[in-house]
């Protein structure tokens, strides 16, 4: 079972500027940690995101030696592609491509038509560059908007971003409405049917709700899962104060429950977590 912490996602929507020195020892200590993949920062813009804004100035702090754990950054544009591209240290490049018509708008400010566009050139410039692009299946169980949606709708995304050379797709619960049922349809058809691409899950969630979501998508076959520690953030193009990401915590803790093997060392852990929690109350 794959974890990918979001410290990115968690602290994007902080209303107090975190200074880049203390980001970059934060990200260094999830680094030892052993997770797969950290979701560490974005190259958008910086009047939209400005907590994000130095995610640039954060690179050269990082330590990756000795780590095994990749580094993942959102994009939203060629520009910011071109500006991820540019350092060796990134691995993967996520884009946030909504199948809700409405928040694509709100979020990228271009429509799902113009999205794809926007992907074929993200991923031309990742594949030039040796890497991987993620994307991010935003509203991917449903939307607030009453935007149409279905599980049809979800897996000819996936089909025809999967034609761009696109092999990682996560699914995200973003506004915290997936049902089980969703859950379970979407991530089986994928999984079962397209064995060449992987599928994880990006589950927004409110405090109860956690466990039946993580079941529905395990029993379906998804071994990667995205967390921030102790639940924090969320969406801010889409907030609820009462919905926050997949505690980290808990990820853990079911991966021990289901005996997945993973590489974690808690006592780092605990030290991130400690960290963390100075960092937002600061």
């Amino acid at each position: 079972m794959k974890i990918v912490e979001c410290p990115r996602d968690a602290w994007q929507g902080h209303h107090t500027f975190i200074p880049t020195p203390e980001k970059a020892a934060y990200i260094n200590q999830l680094l030892r940690v052993g997770f797969d993949t950290i979701d560490f920062g974005s190259f958008v813009s910086a009047s939209a995101m400005p907590q994000v804004r130095d995610t640039a100035h954060l690179i050269d702090r990082l330590d990756l030696s000795g780590t095994s754990t990749r580094l993942l950054s959102i994009v939203a544009n060629e520009r910011g592609a071109q500006e991820a591209c540019a350092f060796e240290q990134i691995r993967y490049l996520g884009f946030p491509f909504s199948v809700s018509e409405t928040f694509q708008m709100r979020n990228t400010h271009s429509t799902i038509s113009e999205s794809l566009g926007r992907v074929e050139r993200i991923t031309a410039a990742a594949h030039q560059h040796g890497k991987e692009v993620v994307i991010y299946i935003s509203m991917g169980f449903g939307n607030p908007y009453d935007d149409e949606w279905n599980t049809d709708i979800v897996l000819n995304w996936v089909d025809k971003l999967s034609l761009l050379g696109i092999r990682i797709f996560s699914l995200s619960d973003t506004v915290g409405v997936a049902r089980e049922t969703d859950i379970s349809s979407l991530f089986a058809q994928l999984i079962s049917t397209r064995p060449d691409l992987e599928f994880g899950a990006h589950f927004h969630s409110l405090p109860g709700q956690w466990k039946t979501k993580l079941d529905a998508a395990f029993l379906s076959g998804c071994r990667r899962f995205d967390g921030a520690i102790l639940g924090y953030g969320g969406c801010p193009m889409a907030q609820d104060d009462l919905v926050g990401n997949m505690p980290t915590e808990k990820l853990i803790a079911f991966a021990k429950e289901k005996k997945e093997p993973i590489r974690i060392d808690i006592e780092a852990l605990e030290m991130a977590k400690g960290m963390f929690i100075r960092l937002i109350n600061s």
